[in-house]
């Protein structure tokens, strides 16, 4: 017998967001080498939503969004890790270009 198969669906203003792992070094402005076994303290972080509660009013499925991955709770489905947090402790959302936008683009 198979075991049978559940969609996740988040609740209330719930987002489940895939990490984006740098797994390269990284060069600083001033051209230095930082490995990428370097990690660095209070380090925002950028990750793809794969999931969003009924109550979430600015994030969609998709969208690339910045937040801190310390403190979040970790959800592994189908040997892939995905942080759970509340949609207030997103930091930003990468966007197209818009008139109240801070004009950087990634």
């Amino acid at each position: 017998m198979t075991d049978p198969k559940f969609e996740i669906q988040m609740l209330h203003d719930r987002v489940m967001v895939k990490v984006q792992q740098d797994s390269e070094e990284r060069r600083s402005s001033a051209g230095i080498v930082i490995p990428a076994t370097v990690t660095m303290a209070n380090r925002l972080v950028w990750g793809e939503v794969c999931g969003v509660g009924a109550n979430a009013r600015l994030v969609k499925v998709g969208d690339r969004v910045l937040f801190n991955s310390d403190d979040q709770y970790e959800v592994e489905v189908h040997g892939q890790v995905y942080l759970v947090m509340r949609e207030r402790d997103l930091h930003a959302v990468a966007t197209p270009q818009t008139e109240q936008g801070t004009g950087l683009y990634l």
